[in-house]
């Protein structure tokens, strides 16, 4: 609009290079008009604003325009998290910054950057999340760039609980290194409680980027690329929850289940917190006080002790009940209470990797803390802990269908260990502690890795055994309310037919109205021989594979250790029975369906 205004003012251009100009800004993105802007100016700031134009592009030809590319590889969105605090930092720094998606990022265009920071999460057994297949894959390919001119940092996130530790983070360090980048900052390896690190690290990195492109402009003579929109983030965050009210929490298995699982409705009116299908909400919890006070009895401590947490000084008990996680151990807890206790099946069990992991994710704290009684002071306890971490619960509804609600399932984690039960943190909070109209503190976390197909012609196979079943009760609500015409499949099971069967009210409404047009169920203990959901896929292997050859997407959600191992096999049997294709081939075959977002996995 400005151009068309030039010719109308007195301006020191001629109509044709006005005309010029006109059909060149009708080309730019507003990012490319903006860089134009500032490039323009660099070359009239230059000593002899004469100097050809082309002289002074060949000077920033030479090499990359220096600025930031931040890439984030997020499965449940923790590693998106930072990348956006990143790129809302370098901003407010003045650094010329870009964020990506890892599956938006072409792995070619690292030969053009000056300046790149990957923020990596690791799924499953080591394996990149599902946006950042296709970049990890490039990366070990022959097709991989030198990358000589690159300086990059790597920022990797997970869980030390898990053999394969911030893998994908290590992977992608040691895929740039190879090709030649220049790490401008050691990597880091953050666990659960990442946060303090993270913004550390974070900090120390821009600053060092900062003085770089500082000096590579001066030398160049060139003006920076300006810095481009903010990430627009909602008022509510992690960081930031919304306090929202219990509405509804029903035990939705029968009398007679072993299991607890809980249909739990949360109000969000006047959040303005929005969600789709395949999103998560964040629940902040409070612990249990009375596990609390068993804890402080069993290092000798009171409770009425006091700590500083977050620059606040707060009696103990409170932060074991608000700050801490005393629920679930790890492995880092059990190899330094083995230190300060001295105890010898703790010590024996450090030096064994597998063995500390299995037993610590089997173990609350307060059962290693009763491997050997030992007296702490209240810092050697908290010394301990990890800082408590909200719990995500994949959303089991359709604002479309709820409006300003949201729905959960949770399955409630209670054990025996001896003579006393065990609960889960967060999903006891849920479903015993908190009462209704209670307050719980909520955020949502969007997950872009499951989401159903903008074509609502497209067919989709849902595969959801147990608590997994959340996720595609949302699904179901979204198409009906889109009057969306592509078929569904519905795969779902659990232990038995008249105790397990979650939502099966709705699931035969929907059947009946033919929102859904086949439902599988796989009962594993309403027989001799245990059946489970991949026994279904490979029953109606013939069908599921013609689903494929019309388009359908699959979804799997639930049990990750097991569950969508198994069903991940089931579908390589299906594409090499029905394919007509060797094991190769269809474990290709898979891969390529989860390159395009047509195999989609939220497991846990």
């Amino acid at each position: 609009m400005l151009l068309k205004e030039l010719s109308a003012l007195a301006s020191p251009l001629n109509d044709q290079q006005i005309g010029q100009l006109q059909q060149a800004a009708s080309e730019l993105s507003p990012q490319q008009l903006a860089w134009v802007s500032g490039y323009f100016w660099g070359i009239s700031q230059t000593s002899g604003a004469t100097q050809p134009i082309n002289q002074a592009a060949a000077a920033v030809s030479s090499q990359p325009a220096g600025k930031l590319s931040i890439i984030f590889a997020s499965q449940t969105g923790n590693a998106k998290g930072v990348a956006e605090a990143l790129k809302e930092e370098a901003a407010a720094a003045g650094i010329a910054v870009e964020l990506f998606d890892a599956s938006d990022y072409k792995g070619k265009n690292l030969a053009k950057e000056t300046h790149v920071i990957i923020v990596a999460s690791t799924n499953g057994e080591g394996e990149a999340p599902d946006n950042a297949i296709e970049l990890h894959e490039f990366l070990q390919s022959k097709k991989a760039p030198k990358l000589d001119n690159l300086h990059y940092g790597v920022i990797g996130l997970g869980d030390s609980s898990y053999e394969f530790f911030c893998q994908t983070g290590k992977d992608f360090d040691a895929f740039l290194s190879k090709q030649g980048a220049t790490p401008f900052i050691e990597r880091v390896d953050l666990d659960v409680d990442y946060e303090a690190p993270a913004a550390e690290w974070r900090k120390q990195a821009l600053d060092k980027v900062k003085e770089e492109l500082a000096s590579e402009a001066q030398s160049a003579q060139v003006v920076q690329l300006p810095v481009g929109q903010a990430v627009h983030t909602s008022q509510y965050s992690k960081q930031n929850p919304y306090t929202a009210t219990l509405l509804t929490s029903q035990k939705i298995t029968g009398r007679d289940s072993g299991k607890d699982v809980r249909h739990i409705e949360i109000d969000l009116d006047g959040s303005g917190l929005t969600y789709q299908p395949g999103d998560a909400l964040g629940v902040w919890f409070e612990n249990s006080p009375e596990l609390a006070s068993a804890i402080l009895k069993q290092v000798g401590l009171t409770g009425d002790e006091v700590v500083e947490v977050d620059g606040d000084s707060i009696s103990l008990q409170k932060a074991l009940v608000e700050k801490y996680e005393i629920t679930s151990a790890n492995p880092q807890l059990v190899t330094q209470y083995a230190e300060l206790s001295g105890s010898k099946k703790l010590e024996k069990l450090a030096t064994d990797k597998d063995k500390l992991r299995q037993y610590s994710g089997n173990t609350q704290v307060i059962d290693v803390l009763s491997e050997k009684k030992e007296k702490l002071t209240a810092e050697q306890l908290v010394g301990l802990l990890r800082r408590l971490t909200p719990r995500l619960y994949s959303i089991a509804s359709s604002q479309s269908e709820v409006d300003e609600e949201v729905h959960l399932t949770v399955g409630v984690v209670e054990y025996q260990q001896g003579d006393e039960t065990r609960f889960g943190g967060a999903s006891s909070f849920l479903s015993h502690r908190l009462e209704e109209g209670g307050d719980v503190k909520v955020f949502v976390e969007h997950n872009n890795n499951f989401k159903l197909p903008q074509d609502d012609n497209v067919p989709v196979i849902m595969i959801g055994p147990g608590t997994g079943i959340a996720p595609f009760r949302s699904f179901v609500q979204e198409r009906d309310n889109r009057d969306a015409e592509g078929k569904n499949w519905l795969f779902f099971g659990d232990r038995t037919f008249t105790q397990d069967f979650l939502y099966q009210v709705e699931w035969q409404k929907y059947l009946k109205s033919g929102i859904v047009n086949q439902l599988d169920v796989a009962f594993s203990r309403d027989q001799q021989e245990k059946v489970y959901v991949q026994h279904r896929i490979l029953e109606h292997s013939a069908q599921v594979w013609q689903w494929l050859q019309d388009g359908a997407y699959i979804y799997v959600c639930g049990d990750a250790t097991r569950m969508a191992k198994d069903v991940h096999e089931a579908l390589i049997c299906v594409v090499e029975q029905h394919g007509k294709k060797t094991r190769e081939e269809a474990e290709q075959f898979v891969n390529e369906l989860r390159k395009a977002k047509r195999y989609q996995r939220d497991v846990y």
